[in-house]
């Protein structure tokens, strides 16, 4: 049941979206192609494992943990709430 002028089933359109988007952004960050011998960041060599599971890869499992750590989820805000846009 949506609230106000919104129409019913608008709140799972929202979330269905921002679920959509976030696998889109997810898969726009796979590697692919041929992956590195040796990682770009440290210069360690991949494991063989690696390389097999995730095509493409360019950067060792501790950089690339690093690298996760400081990525910024940047998201949209899609509440039509008049105090959500109001912050």
């Amino acid at each position: 049941m949506a609230g106000g002028w919104a129409r019913d089933g608008a709140v799972q359109d929202q979330i269905d979206d921002t679920v959509s988007d976030a696998v889109m952004e997810a898969r726009a960050r796979m590697p692919s192609g041929e992956s590195a011998e040796d990682c770009d960041l440290c210069g360690e060599p991949i494991a063989e494992k690696r390389r097999i599971a995730v095509p493409g890869v360019r950067t060792c499992i501790d950089c690339q943990a690093e690298r996760d750590m400081k990525r910024v989820q940047a998201g949209i805000n899609r509440r039509g709430s008049k105090d959500s846009q109001l912050r």
